[in-house]
């Protein structure tokens, strides 16, 4: 596999695109077939619209794309079977929540969702609510999901000035660092005390990342690349 890129960004110009996606069309009863297997695992799953991108350009310090409107299930099987439409990409928002003491503060996601068991930073595929002007918000996504998923609003901390956007084979983590006072152990204690309170959370543990030795096989390659660039920054 090709080793993550990453392109440090100031400017992220998403654009929203009419286009029907051929493999969604082509490979419809397919699709179909793959998303009734996977909601009967995991009946909480639904079949909602979501935003995918294609033509990304990295010029300077900008990022530009056309983004499409698509379900839940075709992308669910576009991910399964390997990413068969290379033209098309997973381009999400992320937000790196660091501590004052240098951690980094990451959630698991529960046995209920599509990502069982792996460990990001709060994140998730842009959808509907996420169209501002014709463009996609991923600054407003980002703080959607840090709430959703933490309890953290904007108030909670302070976010960075750029954007490093890890390329790794269809996908595009836009990742933002979010910094908050206070340490790794403090906030993992109020991001716990918040999910307790929830019927459902969508995580189901978190994690504290210091140190290289933190990094574990349930972590993305976007999201331990990223992390590793900014250990070997800081140290």
């Amino acid at each position: 596999m090709t080793p993550p890129v990453i392109h440090r960004v100031t400017t992220l110009d998403l654009n929203m695109q009419g286009w029907s996606w051929p493999f969604a069309e082509q490979r419809r009863a397919d699709i179909d077939a793959h998303f009734a297997i996977k909601q009967r695992e995991k009946p909480k799953i639904w079949n909602g619209r979501i935003l995918l991108g294609r033509n990304p350009d990295f010029t300077g310090d900008r990022f530009r794309a056309n983004y499409f409107e698509a379900d839940f299930a075709s992308f669910l099987a576009w991910r399964d079977w390997g990413f068969p439409d290379r033209d098309v990409f997973n381009g999400f928002g992320m937000g790196a929540l660091r501590c004052t003491d240098g951690a980094f503060v990451l959630g698991q996601m529960g046995d209920h969702t599509a990502n069982a068991g792996r460990i990001y930073f709060p994140s998730g595929t842009p959808d509907l609510d996420d169209i501002s002007g014709g463009a996609v918000d991923i600054p407003g996504s980002v703080a959607r999901e840090v709430e959703e998923e933490t309890g953290l609003n904007a108030a909670d901390y302070r976010a960075g000035a750029h954007w490093d956007c890890v390329v790794s084979g269809a996908v595009i983590a836009m990742i933002r660092i979010l910094h908050v006072d206070g340490s790794g152990e403090e906030l993992r204690a109020r991001i716990e005390a918040n999910l307790a309170r929830q019927r459902q959370p969508e995580l189901s543990a978190i994690h504290l990342v210091r140190a290289m030795s933190d990094l574990t096989a349930a972590m993305p390659r976007f999201v331990t690349a990223f992390i590793e660039k900014q250990l070997a920054t800081s140290s």
